[in-house]
C-alpha cells in the first residue's frame, strides 16, 4: 500500500498493491494494522454507497460536532473528482481545496479527517462511490457548502450546464457566510 500526503495536513491518498493474472486482480482495500501504524486510529462504524450519473456533484458535505466523520473513499465503478474543503479554523489550510481523480481503473482511495467538507462529480457515465465513516450518520448534524461557489475556485471538470445538485445542495451557504463549528 503507497500513501501520498497532500498538501493539507491529514488528508491522505491510499494506492493499493495490485496483484493481476489471467483471472483479474485482487487487492487489500483496507487493512486496520496499517491503517492505524501510518495514518492513526480509527473505527469505522458505518459503510455507505451512492451511484449517480455523470454530471451529478454530490457536497460539499459534513457533520456538526459531535456528529462530525473521518472518511475512507474510494469509486468502485465509473471514475469521480474527490474534492476535500479544510474548513478548520485556525489550519493553515483553512478554505484550501484538493481534488483527486478516484476510479475503477486506479482503484485510488482518500482519507478524509474530520473537519473537511468533501464532495465529488461524476466524470464517467455514471459511477459507484464507497465511503467507509466513523461515526453514525445523524440529519440533524448534518451540513455543507455550495459545492459551486465560486470563491472556493474548485475545478470540477464537468460543464456548468451539465452540472446536477441536489434540492438540498442547491441551498448550501457559500463559504464567506459559513461559520465552522471545527477549531484547531
Amino acid at each position: 500500500m503507497n500513501l501520498i500526503k497532500t498538501k493539507i495536513e491529514g488528508v491522505v491518498v491510499i494506492e493499493p498493491e495490485l496483484f493481476m493474472d489471467e483471472r483479474g486482480y485482487f487487492f487489500e482495500s483496507f487493512n486496520l494494522n496499517e491503517f492505524e501504524e501510518n495514518i492513526g486510529r480509527v473505527k469505522f462504524v458505518q459503510d455507505n454507497e451512492s451511484m449517480s450519473p455523470k454530471g451529478v456533484i454530490r457536497g460539499l458535505h459534513f457533520q456538526n460536532p459531535p456528529h462530525d466523520q473521518a472518511k475512507l473513499v474510494r469509486c468502485v465503478k465509473g471514475s469521480v473528482l474527490d474534492v476535500v474543503v479544510d474548513i478548520r479554523k485556525g489550519s493553515a489550510t483553512y478554505g484550501k481545496h484538493i481534488s483527486v481523480q478516484l476510479s475503477e481503473q486506479n482503484k485510488k482511495q482518500l482519507f478524509i479527517p474530520r473537519g473537511f467538507a468533501h464532495g465529488f462529480s461524476v466524470l464517467s457515465e455514471n459511477a459507484i462511490f464507497s465511503y467507509k465513516v466513523d461515526n453514525y450518520y445523524a440529519a440533524d448534524f448534518d451540513s455543507g457548502i455550495s459545492p459551486i461557489d465560486p470563491d472556493l475556485k474548485i475545478d470540477w471538470i464537468i460543464d456548468k450546464k451539465d452540472v446536477c445538485l441536489s434540492d438540498k445542495d442547491k441551498k448550501l451557504t457559500i463559504f464567506k457566510n459559513f461559520e465552522s463549528p471545527f477549531k484547531l
